[in-house]
């Protein structure tokens, strides 16, 4: 503490033993506590179980929007309130696997849409889709497919190695866990 050596504060310390030793003076801090810090607990809890969760990016299904190792946030309260929208990036679960298996994947068309793959290019509704964040343009095909009713189609930014609805078809709304948020570390050097 010499940036306050010459300062009252200092003073004070030194010379009032007791604020040494015992910065509390009193152990008034460990009684029952208030109704207003159980209110404060009980948020942090709902926050921190309904709010967001912190995933690590398995395989390369997204390059480049998300690489391998990547750390990410994903937030899980929106889709109370709202409806998965076109190209959100979406954490979620394919039915018929293991539970534990999660899927990070962007939405490309919504319930009632009609998608179709064909030389190289992704349509939604008969319109070609103009998508600068794809890896390169998907090689496979596919016919044109309805998404029904409580459904998403979902696909990973690299076209030509992500397993997604081109594979296993529509994917249920309930599937998903929640949206992606932002990227908070990636290594360095990739």
């Amino acid at each position: 503490m010499s940036f306050l050596r010459s300062s009252a504060l200092y003073q004070l310390l030194v010379t009032f033993h007791s604020l040494r030793w015992m910065p509390c003076q009193s152990w008034a801090f460990l009684r029952w506590p208030s109704l207003d810090s159980i209110w404060v607990l009980f948020i942090i809890v709902l926050l921190r179980t309904m709010h967001s969760e912190i995933r690590s990016i398995p395989s390369s299904s997204m390059y480049p929007t998300l690489r391998v190792g990547d750390r990410i946030i994903i937030e899980r309260a929106s889709y109370y309130l709202r409806r998965p929208a076109i190209h959100d990036i979406t954490h979620l679960q394919q039915h018929g696997l293991i539970e534990e298996l999660i899927f990070i994947k962007r939405i490309v068309a919504k319930a009632g849409d009609f998608v179709e793959v064909r030389h190289g290019s992704l349509y939604v509704n008969g319109v070609a889709q103009n998508e600068d964040f794809v890896a390169e343009p998907p090689t496979y095909s596919l016919n044109l497919t309805l998404v029904p009713r409580g459904h998403v189609f979902v696909l990973g930014d690299n076209r030509n190695n992500s397993c997604d609805s081109h594979i296993w078809g529509p994917l249920p709304i309930k599937n998903i866990v929640g949206r992606y948020v932002m990227c908070y570390y990636r290594l360095s050097g990739f």
